[in-house]
């Protein structure tokens, strides 16, 4: 680990929550901003647009990393993250709000993969792992408190949440004060042409592994909020709690992931986590009763927390001098682009239960793809 100070490692973590808030501060006061801004179109686009953002800006923003450096990306990510952020507030217009959410994204996918460079050049080996999952904890945990956050203040007024987007500039504080200026970035070298062919096949596995685990995690975030209400009688704070739980569980699972990776190895791990979500939503599908709930949400919860912080690392890994912000850039688009591709889950079926029977199929079959294709990578590297 390179000299980092406490509250350096701090600001990296507080910035890394600002990717979950780019959706979740607005969430719960939805239905009062639909109706204070006459917004004609699907209200979820105001939640997913920064997603589709993240996905369309991520491929520009390697190069950028490349030239301009880590510190220099992640100063220019705040400031339109905090602005673009509060201005929600206060447009009016269907389409300028639209563009704003949109352009949020842009900015949000520089300070993720500038964040996540910082991580890469100031640890190593199993402190960087650990630090990783410190990083998703702190975004989950920020999922939470944002959530609830935002929930009070749009009670207030429905204006209030977006003001939440203004801890970007207190970041940008942090960042100027605590974090190194270096543009240097420490990587890897391929040493020749088969090393770059084996690393490029880890590395597109990796993705759609990321891909996949975001896509089968957000499944259950879009709809257990409509499941929930109709088969259980969930009020709205009942079905809160539920998914809360689902992120807490997220964050102890993740604090404990490097011991797994320890015992059986990144990949075994990763394969694991898919079954994890296999259980889950099996669960889900034939859940009667609240504890068998919770059950399904404490099963959702360990397959996060043993795949997205994990698959983070290993791309830093996998990446060398030449690739190391492309290859970021690429996470960011399979996070963000999971979550988006989740939102259709609902054209499969009306039915909940039949989609999450499809959704635990999924997951195993996953599960049993990348466990011959992590085994597969591990055995050329030997």
């Amino acid at each position: 680990m390179n000299n980092i100070s406490k509250l350096g490692i701090f600001t990296i973590l507080l910035v890394s929550s600002l990717t979950i808030m780019v959706g979740t501060a607005i969430a719960p006061s939805l239905s009062g901003i639909i109706k204070n801004t006459d917004f004609s179109f699907s209200p979820s686009w105001l939640i997913t647009l920064p997603s589709l953002g993240v996905v369309v800006f991520a491929p520009f923003i390697g190069g950028i990393l490349k030239k301009s450096g880590k510190f220099n990306l992640l100063i220019m990510g705040l400031i339109p993250y905090a602005v673009l952020g509060v201005l929600g507030a206060f447009i009016k217009n269907d389409y300028l709000l639209i563009i704003d959410r949109f352009l949020l994204g842009g900015a949000t996918v520089m300070v993720q993969v500038s964040v996540t460079a910082f991580i890469a050049e100031l640890f190593t080996g199993e402190t960087r792992l650990k630090m990783v999952s410190w990083q998703v904890m702190s975004i989950e945990l920020g999922g939470v408190v944002f959530l609830a956050l935002g929930g009070v203040l749009g009670e207030i007024n429905w204006q209030f949440p977006f003001y939440i987007y203004l801890l970007g500039l207190v970041c940008f504080l942090l960042v100027i004060k605590f974090l190194p200026k270096s543009k240097t970035v420490i990587e890897t070298e391929v040493s020749d042409e088969l090393t770059k062919i084996q690393n490029k096949l880890e590395v597109n596995v990796i993705l759609m592994a990321t891909l996949l685990a975001m896509m089968l995690f957000f499944i259950g975030f879009v709809t257990i909020p409509l499941y929930l209400p109709k088969f259980f009688n969930f009020d709205q704070s009942e079905t809160g709690y539920l998914m809360a739980f689902i992120s807490f569980i997220a964050i102890i699972t993740a604090s404990q992931m490097p011991k797994m990776v320890r015992a059986l190895g990144d990949g075994k791990t990763v394969a694991l986590g898919f079954i994890f979500f296999m259980l889950g939503y099996f669960t889900l599908s034939v859940a009667l009763s609240t504890p068998v709930l919770i059950i399904a949400a404490l099963l959702v919860g360990i397959g996060f927390g043993f795949t997205i912080p994990l698959l983070s690392n290993m791309i830093i890994d996998a990446s060398d001098k030449s690739n190391q912000g492309k290859n970021l850039s690429l996470l960011s688009m399979a996070i963000f682009g999971g979550q988006f591709l989740s939102t259709f889950i609902e054209y499969i079926s009306d039915d909940y239960k039949s989609i999450y029977g499809i959704t635990a199929a999924l997951a195993f079959i996953i599960a049993l793809v990348l466990f011959y294709l992590f085994q597969k990578i591990t055995k050329n590297r030997i």
